[in-house]
């Protein structure tokens, strides 16, 4: 089961504290590729000029591990497992999260950063975070 951190932010923070998250790895010494970002709401400005270059571009990167890569919380089970997935609960339908939060712990290897409202989490994954 791998660690799970919690980050309080509102659905309008989520992206940009799942941002500061990635930041802080990478500056702890964390591999670019070893990182997954997931949003619930809008996707991350990266992700959607990806994919206006189409799906199979998009994947490809996924597939090659070499960066960082961010999805849609509800394609993850299309993503790959890395040892670190930041969850952005940035929005999107109220069920969402419930829908794709355990998606994505099945996804972290070690590690899995939740960015978002701690009571909504906590309801997800049962327990105290």
């Amino acid at each position: 089961m791998p660690q799970i951190q919690l980050i309080p932010a509102s659905a309008e923070g989520a992206l940009d504290a799942a941002e500061e998250a990635v930041d802080l790895l990478l500056d702890a010494g964390r591999a670019p590729g070893d990182v997954l970002v997931l949003t619930t709401g809008d996707p991350h400005p990266w992700a959607a000029h990806e994919l206006s270059f189409g799906e199979a571009s998009y994947w490809a990167q996924h597939d090659a591990g070499d960066d960082v890569f961010y999805a849609d919380a509800a394609q993850a089970e299309r993503a790959g497992t890395r040892p670190v997935v930041v969850y952005a609960a940035n929005g999107g339908a109220p069920d969402d999260t419930a829908r794709t939060l355990p998606s994505a712990l099945t996804r972290a290897g070690a590690l899995l950063i939740v960015c978002g409202d701690p009571q909504q989490i906590n309801s997800v994954l049962g327990a105290s975070v």
